[in-house]
């Protein structure tokens, strides 16, 4: 990445991303409105090529940040794994994270491993996705053979975790305990944190 006293140059300073051919529509949105609502918040400029779903993200003016553009990346790589912009959106907050974990490099890419995995992780009627994205408070989405996480670095590592232990063949009970426990080691961590910080 080229840049200049720490402001980028213009013209040179560019991340490419791949997006699906179904998702391209999700990150233009109705009249373009998707993918000007990320430039306008994120102060950057964002070209996508309908054939090849390949997305070139760069600053809109000197004055954007290192952070804004990956920022960027992040919204549209999230919209590329399924989510729907709005919880892509949540990636602009300071402490949100994505993360990724690619089925194929624990189960290999026999199509039926792979749909028995995700359904471990989906769960009946949906109930073993949103249980962990209740307990963790983070965004999960399943699509075609990836998981993608959105939350702050804590919980979207836990939800992870969780995630990891089902590909593992663990019974649901046992994540869910898991799951709680260490949420209820989290936020004592952070009530402490909270208490050490009103202590002068």
């Amino acid at each position: 990445m080229s840049e200049e006293r720490g402001r980028f140059i213009l013209g040179v300073t560019r991340l490419y991303e791949k997006i699906p051919p179904e998702r391209i529509g999700v990150l233009i949105g109705q009249d373009g409105k998707v993918k000007e609502e990320i430039m306008r918040r994120t102060g950057t400029r964002i070209t996508v090529d309908s054939q090849s779903g390949t997305v070139i993200i760069e600053p809109a003016s000197p004055t954007t940040s290192a952070l804004n553009l990956m920022k960027a990346r992040d919204i549209v790589r999230a919209i590329a794994y399924g989510f729907s912009p709005e919880r892509a959106f949540r990636l602009l907050d300071e402490d949100q994270v994505l993360l990724v974990i690619d089925l194929k490099q624990y189960v290999g890419d026999k199509p039926n491993h792979l749909q028995r995995v995700k359904a471990r992780i989906i769960g009946e009627g949906g109930r073993a996705r949103r249980t962990i994205e209740e307990v963790t408070g983070t965004y999960i989405s399943v699509y075609r053979d990836y998981v993608a996480i959105i939350g702050d670095f804590e919980t979207a590592n836990i939800a992870k975790e969780a995630i990891e232990m089902l590909i593992q063949g663990r019974q649901h009970s046992t994540v869910y305990r898991f799951l709680e426990r260490e949420m209820f080691m989290e936020k004592r961590r952070r009530m402490r944190e909270l208490w050490r910080k009103r202590i002068p």
